[in-house]
């Protein structure tokens, strides 16, 4: 297993992520499969594991906080997140955490995270009323929590002002981080970004949620020839185990032939060549079929609207990617007369733009995109609701 210093310990590169864990026919997680992966991994040298709030309706703690009971608490790591990303009524740190220890069964976390810091969830952390730092920072002091961090979808726009107001006090950043998001979400800027404020990265989203694991036939063949004894998978890791800054990768793995798989990955390193590395980012330019957007902003002066057109065009080239709630939480927030609905289609964007994009256009195709997506208020709720049921 490869393993990376964090702060004196040794980290396995490759941390056991329980967001997809296998379910049964009738959609609850399926426990002794992940008792197995999860003897599976430690046997293997696996050491972190990686939970939320809201995973599998609040269930997702329980399982692999039974799924570890049986080995000594000095024997992994365990990470586990504040949900300040869901839309509420109000917001009790104490009160959730509490409960996540005792659902975990722990009397403390290695590694805590703010969950999901970006656009419309910033002010939630920050606000005073609340008081969600304090009281984490207070939690570290107490011996609770070992190292405080935060995880992220935000745009590097919000993550540096986050970094600037409250990057003394994390410790550690999750990004969204692959070939394909390498340029489409600015993971590299995002990199860069917390290099300089020497936060090391933690992975999440490694291949995509599956889509970088199987490709055409054609691009799974050239691959093949050049790594015949490896996934289409172990590409995506691959790359991402040579990044600079980047300490653990999380796997949200769904069976034991993933976790093998990804096992065998990590036994040692076996880097990319020039010619490899090449070959997965044509994979990734093949992908996204996007608008010609360079953020020039000559579009916005003009707009009788006031609209964030780069912006709202970024997250258009995502969706038409990955059509999914993260790709869209930016806007689902917004003010109505600020998201693409409000386009009034006057066309003096067009007329300047240098790339001679049809916004109206775009904005018209995404509005139907993002038809298919369920907001995030509504999945918020039916994450409470499936839990009360339980």
């Amino acid at each position: 297993m490869i393993y990376r210093e964090f702060q004196g310990i040794q980290l396995s590169q490759l941390g056991f992520g329980t967001m997809r864990l296998p379910l049964l026919a009738d959609g609850t997680i399926d426990e002794p499969q992940v008792q197995k992966m999860t003897d599976y991994a430690m046997e293997h040298g696996i050491n972190y594991f990686d939970t939320a709030y809201p995973y599998h309706g609040g269930n997702s703690e329980r399982v692999i906080g039974r799924a570890l009971k049986k080995y000594p608490r000095e024997s992994f790591y365990l990470a586990d997140k504040y949900p300040g990303h869901q839309v509420a009524a109000v917001y009790d740190p104490a009160a959730i955490f509490e409960e996540q220890l005792e659902k975990c069964g722990v009397d403390y976390f290695d590694f805590y995270l703010l969950h999901n810091v970006y656009e419309n969830s910033m002010d939630v952390y920050l606000d005073p009323q609340w008081g969600i730092l304090d009281y984490f920072k207070e939690q570290k002091r107490l011996g609770r929590i070992k190292h405080l961090g935060f995880s992220s979808h935000a745009r590097v726009e919000t993550l540096k002002k986050f970094l600037e107001i409250c990057g003394e006090d994390m410790e550690f950043c999750q990004i969204q981080l692959n070939y394909l998001d390498w340029t489409l979400q600015q993971a590299r800027e995002k990199c860069e970004l917390l290099a300089e404020h020497n936060i090391p990265v933690w992975v999440m989203e490694p291949v995509r949620g599956g889509k970088l694991a199987k490709l055409s036939e054609e691009q799974e063949k050239e691959m093949k020839t050049l790594r015949p004894e490896e996934s289409i998978a172990a590409w995506a890791l691959r790359f991402l185990q040579e990044i600079p800054g980047v300490t653990v990768i999380l796997s949200g793995m769904s069976n034991m032939e993933q976790m093998a798989d990804n096992v065998k990955t990590f036994e040692k390193r076996n880097p990319l060549s020039a010619e490899e590395t090449n070959i997965i980012f044509e994979v990734a330019e093949g992908m996204k079929d996007s608008v010609p957007c360079t953020a020039c902003r000559y579009c916005c002066d003009g707009c009788p609207k006031g609209l964030n057109i780069p912006m709202l065009l970024a997250v258009y080239n995502e969706i038409r990617v990955t059509p999914n709630v993260n790709s869209v939480m930016s806007i689902q927030f917004m003010p109505e007369d600020k998201k693409p609905t409000a386009c009034i289609a006057c066309g003096k964007c067009m007329k300047i733009c240098p790339q001679n994009i049809n916004i109206p256009q775009a904005f018209k195709d995404m509005n139907e995109i993002m038809k298919g997506i369920p907001s995030w208020l509504d999945i918020c709720k039916e994450r409470e609701e499936a839990a009360k049921r339980k």
